[in-house]
């Protein structure tokens, strides 16, 4: 028998079930009424230890989403944070790794955070890396398929992007602190001011990150919104008139971005 129907008692009316789940998360919370032990005897300390087990299991979820951002904090301050987040937030699905998408902006907020205000980006990147792994496979576009295009007509060319293509953008060098703490070596000295974007990709069966060229997430994020080539190109332009559109391409082909072009209606 589940420990839930064993505490709730075979004959606990629903309404039992939600003021059972929402106190699981709130330690501030008393047991719910109506939580009894097989002899009908009141079963706090049985909804304790399941309220603890509930805990330490998000707790671990979002540790194994956001590797890198516990190795930053180290495992105290991180169980300190996720604590406070899982009191927030409590899980909406029954599938783990869909838990924690709140845990950036959480982290955001979070006050003992404040000395590490780029470390909300990191968690970004890690949660579209996992996003990207979950993601449906695809072909990646051939990096010939342009040549196909008439010259006259590669302005109109629409992208579909590859379902796991992510773009994080952030104020501060993330995609370096992100890969530096994913690596097995002890992370160097980083310049955390300097502002960085990453495209996160799977290709084939391996996530990838890479820092996107100045211009190149406004190019993409105006590619992602079915804006034809030619208007995203001036995107990027008008973000940063040094972006390289031939480079761009050349390396969002490579990262395996898209998945397929079409032909707009010219302007």
């Amino acid at each position: 028998m589940p420990l839930e129907s064993a505490l709730l008692g075979p004959n606990a009316p629903p309404s039992y079930a939600a003021a059972f789940s929402v106190a699981l998360t709130n330690p501030s919370l008393q047991t719910p009424i109506g939580v009894v032990g097989p002899n009908g005897k009141a079963a706090e300390k049985r909804y304790d230890v399941y309220r603890n087990n509930v805990t330490v299991s998000l707790i671990a979820a979002l540790a194994s989403i956001y590797p890198a951002v516990q190795r930053i904090t180290g495992p105290d301050f991180f169980r300190g944070m996720a604590r406070f987040h899982l009191r927030e937030t409590p899980p909406k699905s029954p599938l783990l790794f869909e838990y924690g998408r709140d845990f950036p902006d959480f982290i955001d907020r979070y006050e003992y955070a404040r000395p590490m205000p780029w470390l909300g980006d990191v968690a970004r990147i890690e949660r579209a890396w996992l996003d990207s792994y979950h993601a449906a496979d695809r072909k990646p576009l051939a990096a010939t398929s342009l040549a196909a295009v008439p010259a006259d007509r590669l302005a109109d060319v629409i992208f579909q992007m590859h379902p796991a293509t992510r773009i994080v953008r952030s104020r501060y060098a993330a995609v370096t602190i992100f890969a530096a703490n994913r690596a097995s070596a002890a992370p160097p000295a980083i310049d955390a001011g300097e502002a960085e974007d990453a495209l996160i990709t799977r290709p084939q069966l391996e996530v990838t990150v890479r820092h996107l060229p100045p211009g190149g997430a406004a190019f993409l994020q105006s590619l992602s919104a079915a804006m034809p080539l030619g208007a995203a190109a001036a995107a990027a332009l008008e973000a940063c008139p040094s972006f390289d559109l031939g480079a761009a391409i050349a390396g969002m082909l490579e990262a395996g971005a898209f998945t397929a072009i079409a032909l707009g209606d010219p302007s």
